[in-house]
């Protein structure tokens, strides 16, 4: 859960957000409970939405990396941990397949299972321990296993329960998804962590809630950095991490950094501890991270080209990166494909953009900084990407296209590669008439429960299989137009009144908008960019 996309603002980057994040205001930090096993349960999680739960991502990381993957008839899925339930229900209405899952924290599967009455999915979501899902007689083989942001926050005992599950109900030539905090890149931080929890623990008083129980942690840390501690001079990348801390959400803190159970491994030791349920490592899930060039310095790249063994090899890219946070895909029985049934299978493939054209940069991030797109191939790429009203395309129908000829096969598809990795296109699927419904059912829900809460930022789309980023503004225009409501002032006089009648705030650059007829001003631009940019790419991915 640790590193879910967190809530996001209901606005144009870096200018007005509509509403405020909510803080649990619980009486105490986790580990007062024997169930909770020393895990936070006493202030709730973040809404997030994971893309690399998604199971068209994962079949594509394993494409990219040359590895096989074909799933049974009917997908099955199961995910470990699945918090507030975003993600499962977003796949599990968008895809067809028999959806499972477990969380052990009853207020978020309370939750998630409202989710799920809303779409109508089937999902089954249970309230189990991984050690009592570990002794269930009646769970089913699974195509993909996948636990995010759980490994490095359990105990040993959850983490071994977590690889007999997977030992015993994971197909053989089923994939396992598993993110956690990793060395070498958490090295230089994780004594800050260790201050803070030893603050928590012992210099708050007993009756402060858990918020304040880590507002005081970061501030004591910050203080302890500010009254000149070596410690913190000597490390910088620890001083940047603390500061960086100070601005993120409590809720995703307390989930992050206070549980009781804290563990950062290698790569190689969670390769190590799957061994016994006979996995390999198949692909980096985070996309960007197989385009060598956008991490290795040169010298990086041929050193890392000559090492043959996978742990070894991913271990030294560890290095050069400096890896905090790992997104590994596992698979029951590795197959290489051959460089024909690779292509092959690549010019099947189909994508759709999921932003408009002129909003998509042309840098993404890497190790080694910004890297900038090269003009003369992504603009024409992502121009025949954004034709007849950006509808999918297959790759093969790129390849032959006339603007696109004097472009080679590697180029095509490590640009669209690099275009889903960094959010701004994803792989498509051949929707179904019950995906629709279901899709229609459980947007309908979220935008609707937007009136009163902004903290999921996320809707379904049938075409996409997974999660698209939809602000809390946007979800307020696409409720006025169900009401018949087009033009974009229209659009921006609704949202005014549900905010009015709602209590709902917004800011520009930090601070609040406090009269009528600045939120007027700020609510109509966002309406203008709804209605010229979101709304051609909600439409072409049947968000709406």
């Amino acid at each position: 859960m640790a590193s879910e996309t967190p809530e996001r603002s209901a606005a144009l980057p870096g200018s007005v957000k509509v509403g405020t994040a909510t803080i649990g205001t619980s009486e105490s930090m986790a580990g007062g409970s024997d169930w909770s096993e020393g895990y936070v349960t006493e202030i709730g999680y973040i809404h997030g939405y994971c893309r690399e739960l998604d199971p068209g991502a994962m079949r594509l990381a394993c494409l990219s990396a040359g590895v096989a993957y074909q799933e049974s008839e009917e997908l099955r899925y199961l995910e470990l941990g699945y918090g507030q339930g975003l993600s499962i229900n977003i796949h599990a209405t968008a895809i067809d397949g028999d959806f499972w899952g477990t969380d052990f924290n009853p207020a978020q599967t309370a939750h998630a299972r409202r989710l799920a009455q809303a779409s109508g999915s089937g999902v089954r979501l249970l309230n189990d321990s991984f050690k009592e899902l570990a002794h269930r007689p009646d769970l089913p083989e699974f195509d993909i296993i996948a636990l995010h942001g759980i490994w490095s926050w359990i105990s040993d005992a959850n983490r071994r329960a977590i690889v007999e599950i997977v030992r015993k109900r994971l197909r053989v030539g089923g994939l396992l998804y598993v993110s956690y905090n990793c060395l070498p890149g958490w090295a230089g931080a994780m004594s800050v962590r260790h201050l803070m929890t030893l603050h928590a623990q012992h210099g708050s008083p007993d009756l402060a809630g858990p918020t304040a129980k880590i507002d005081a942690a970061v501030s004591f840390a910050q203080q302890l950095a500010d009254c000149g501690a070596r410690y913190f001079k000597a490390n910088p990348f620890a001083l940047n991490r603390l500061q960086e801390i100070g601005r993120q959400n409590r809720n995703y803190l307390a989930h992050e950094y206070f549980n009781r159970d804290w563990r950062l491994m290698n790569f190689s030791d969670v390769s190590k501890s799957l061994e016994s349920a006979k996995l390999s490592f198949a692909a980096s899930a985070a996309l960007l991270e197989h385009v060598d060039t956008l991490h290795l310095p040169l010298e990086g790249q041929k050193l890392v080209a000559q090492i043959r063994h996978p742990v070894l090899k991913e271990s030294v890219r560890d290095y050069f990166v400096n890896q905090q946070f790992r997104r590994d895909i596992f698979v029951k029985g590795l197959r290489c494909l051959t460089p024909l049934e690779r292509q092959e299978a690549w010019l099947k493939e189909r994508f759709v953009l999921v932003k408009h054209q002129k909003d998509i940069p042309r840098t993404v991030p890497g190790g080694q900084g910004d890297a900038t797109l090269h003009e003369e191939v992504y603009s024409p790429l992502i121009e025949v990407l954004a034709e007849d009203s950006y509808a999918p395309k297959t790759v093969e129908y790129l390849v032959r296209h006339p603007r696109l000829e004097s472009l080679q096969f590697p180029q095509i598809s490590e640009s669209l590669l690099v275009l889903v990795g960094a959010g701004h296109l994803q792989r498509a699927q051949s929707p179904s008439q019950a995906s629709r419904a279901r899709c229609r059912a459980l947007n309908a829900h979220l935008c609707h429960r937007s009136r009163i809460d902004g903290d999921i930022g996320f809707l379904a789309s049938p075409v996409t299989g997974g999660g698209v980023p939809v602000s809390r503004a946007d979800q307020l225009f696409i409720l006025a137009m169900q009401q018949g409501t087009e033009q974009s002032i229209a659009l921006a006089d609704f949202a005014r009144g549900l905010m009015a009648k709602n209590g709902i705030e917004m800011f520009t650059e930090g601070k609040r908008i406090d009269s009528s007829e600045g939120r007027m001003t700020a609510l109509a631009g966002l309406a203008e960019q709804f209605a010229t940019r979101s709304l051609p790419i909600l439409r072409a991915l049947e968000v709406i």
